[in-house]
């Protein structure tokens, strides 16, 4: 099953109120999304990803979201959420905004729980930072589980867990899951088969998109330098039979051409 990410539509911004209360920051996608709500509907992908923000927003009227969902006959298959995890002092704040976006994505019925961040230090990544992040982040994580989501870390570019051994340092000391982005894992140094392969017991989501080296950008499936069949095989051969969330965030073309085209691609790699 493929889903699709709404940032395809307006990128990702965060919620200015974090600068002085961490318990108010959110990742959000600015603008109207009912376009990319129809525009993945009318590409053929029976799902979308959202971020936490953009459902808090809504306050008491979060439910109007899966009516809207309803409307394209699309399922929640994630919500993305994300925090500084390595300030100590900052936990239990930030532990509380998890909360209210565990609350809402369960109430909307999401089955998974994306899990980005953990903040690098201007003086850069301390050892510490990692066990610091581990204790946070299982506590969301089985906050997540408990409301029936399945929770997934989400190493990304500029992240505590950017390159492969910032990647094992973390899930040495986490036993969270994981959410493995491929463009992210090539960007960050890393083979993404190799690194999913690794941690094959832990895979519970995989995002979706290419990635052109040459330029550090974020393309297409079918226009990158990363072998999308070959990992499409080896998720596969792995067992993996849950949800593909397709992205393509800060990408400069239409995105509802794309999101058409990359679909006609996932359905003649699962063809072929």
């Amino acid at each position: 099953m493929y889903a699709y990410q709404v940032n395809a539509w307006g990128d990702v911004v965060g919620t200015p109120g974090a600068v002085t209360d961490l318990a108010s920051g959110h990742y959000f996608t600015p603008g109207d999304l009912d376009p990319a709500l129809e525009a993945i509907a009318a590409a053929g992908f029976p799902g979308v990803e959202i971020f936490d923000g953009n459902l808090l927003a809504l306050g008491d009227d979060a439910q109007s979201f899966g009516r809207r969902l309803e409307t394209h006959g699309l399922a929640l298959a994630g919500v993305y959420s994300g925090g500084h995890f390595i300030y100590p002092d900052a936990h239990e704040e930030e532990y509380l905004r998890f909360e209210r976006s565990i609350n809402v994505a369960a109430s909307l019925g999401a089955r998974h729980f994306v899990i980005g961040g953990g903040g690098v230090r201007a003086r850069g990544r301390l050892n510490s930072d990692y066990q610091v992040m581990a204790e946070l982040l299982e506590r969301v994580a089985e906050r997540a589980a408990a409301e029936g989501l399945i929770p997934s870390y989400h190493p990304h570019l500029g992240s505590l867990a950017e390159n492969p051994d910032q990647i094992d340092a973390l899930f040495t000391a986490s036993s969270i899951g994981l959410c493995a982005d491929v463009a992210h894992l090539a960007a960050g140094g890393g083979d993404p088969i190799r690194i999913i392969e690794r941690y094959a017991d832990r895979l519970k989501y995989v995002h979706l998109k290419n990635y052109l080296a040459a330029s550090s950008t974020f393309v297409p499936l079918a226009e990158g330098d990363l072998d999308i069949h070959a990992i499409l095989a080896a998720i596969t051969t792995l067992g993996y039979s849950d949800w593909i969330g397709v992205e393509l965030d800060g990408y400069p073309g239409d995105p509802s051409v794309a999101a058409a085209d990359n679909f006609k691609f996932l359905q003649e790699a699962t063809n072929a």
